[in-house]
């Protein structure tokens, strides 16, 4: 069975939008054991979408289209769909009363011709409704094909394909429904993934590490890389769901045998919320105080539910004077070794430990650049720190990239240094190690404040 992913919008085309939401269909796709064979984007233009539906319809089984379903004059994909399918559109009186309710508890205003617009569906689509906004996603099977609409922003599509879209794909595959070619389907192969997440190696030493593996064939073995981490990638195909999810968990499990003791995570796992698992496990509390990165590690900490039990406060130190005043560190140290340096680094760390009453203290100073380079302290140059009862720890960095680039590296090298500390286990109460790590009484003796 072949399936193409048709993506609406001339945002796209210009390049003001990536297109995230065909990446996301792809993935479940292969889940399903549907092969996506091609990807079209178009603009907002009838003529041209009709030209790209008939080509897809064409080739491919199942279409689906992303996007073009809002209430304005220019979402035109329902329209331009029942045209090339030969279908009226009719009236949803459900779907218009969702879309009331849903426009009046966000208080919006209600336009009766926008909720007519949205409510217009093609004669005998299954209608997925929209749990996050007003355009449901449709459902249609006509001449031995199935068109698939969905709405263009990603958390409306993703909200609609897993509540609806995918369950209703599953069931038409599972007894064929109107359409030949998913009857014939049901012969197909199933594909599961599964992603084995590394810090603190990079891609050639983990290719290393891997050796023959990374020739296998089923399941197979693919390192990637992202911003601050390596991740290798296990797809397995067998003839059930539950066959390919064996293979490549067992094949995942090899591969991090042949990682430790640097893998953190796996699949929809990242850094901060496996060192807020270390953090929470241990009794352990952080402050942050960001310099360079303006509080992106404090954000993406904060975007793991429950960071609240762990993270007890962050501050954007930027300036000299901020330094002194929240994190103390003294006015000599910043005029003799300037703000980025190791020993205002290792200030901010204990400074802001020992004002949050944390056990452990994270600091960051650098320069992001373009401007503000020397000979001996480069663009990129980045300075992270940290501060516990095992005493303080700083590493010194030289990242290349635009500013954001160096941002992000830098925010995902302090996340790695925070949660190989966390691994090793030196700053756990039972150390019996002071704030000043000099070793002490009893853990309970500390003196911690969880707030």
């Amino acid at each position: 069975m072949i399936a193409e992913i048709v993506s609406v919008g001339t945002e796209l085309l210009l390049g003001q939008v990536c297109n995230t939401n065909a990446r996301f269909l792809a993935q479940h796709l292969a889940e399903l054991g549907i092969d996506s064979y091609y990807q079209q984007v178009v603009g907002d233009n009838r003529g041209r979408l009709a030209d790209a539906l008939r080509l897809a319809l064409a080739r491919s089984d199942l279409v689906i289209t992303t996007g073009g379903l809002g209430p304005t004059e220019d979402d035109l994909t329902k329209e331009t769909v029942a045209e090339v399918l030969g279908l009226e559109l009719v009236p949803d009186p459900a779907t218009a009363n969702r879309i009331r309710g849903l426009l009046c508890a966000q208080g919006s205003r209600i336009l009766e011709s926008a909720v007519a617009k949205q409510s217009l569906v093609p004669e005998g689509a299954e209608v997925f409704p929209n749990p996050v906004g007003t355009a449901p996603g449709l459902g249609v099977a006509a001449g031995g094909r199935v068109v698939v609409l969905l709405p263009g922003p990603p958390a409306e599509l993703k909200a609609v394909v897993r509540e609806h879209v995918l369950p209703w794909l599953e069931e038409m595959l599972a007894t064929g429904g109107t359409s030949s070619a998913l009857a014939a389907a049901r012969a197909r192969k199933f594909l599961c993934s599964r992603v084995v997440k590394v810090c603190g190696l990079g891609e050639p030493a983990v290719e290393e590490a891997l050796g023959d593996l990374v020739r296998s064939v089923n399941p197979t073995v693919a390192p990637l890389v992202t911003t601050g981490e390596t991740h290798v990638r296990v797809t397995a195909a067998a003839g059930s769901k539950e066959e390919a999810g064996r293979l490549a968990g067992e094949m995942a499990e090899l591969v991090a045998s042949c990682l430790e003791p640097h893998v953190f995570g796996y699949d929809d796992e990242t850094l901060p919320s496996a060192c807020g698992k270390l953090l929470r496990a241990a009794g352990l509390t952080l402050a942050l105080a960001e310099s360079v990165t303006g509080g992106l590690v404090g954000h993406l900490l904060t975007e793991v539910p429950g960071a609240s039990d762990y993270f007890e406060r962050g501050v954007v130190v930027y300036s000299n004077r901020s330094k002194t005043e929240l994190c103390g560190v003294p006015d000599g140290l910043l005029r003799a070794h300037g703000a980025v340096s190791e020993p205002v680094a290792v200030a901010m760390a204990q400074g802001i430990r020992e004002r949050s009453q944390t056990d452990l203290g994270l600091s960051l100073t650098g320069i992001a650049g373009p401007t503000g380079g020397t000979s001996t302290k480069p663009v990129g140059l980045v300075y992270v720190a940290l501060a516990g009862p095992g005493g303080v720890r700083c590493e010194r960095y030289v990242f290349a990239g635009g500013r954001s680039v160096v941002k992000l590296r830098a925010a995902q090298r302090a996340l790695t240094l925070l949660w190989e500390r966390l691994r090793l286990g030196v700053d756990t109460p039972a150390t019996g190690v002071d704030r000043d790590g000099v070793s002490g009484g009893p853990a309970g003796a500390e003196g911690r404040h969880r707030g």
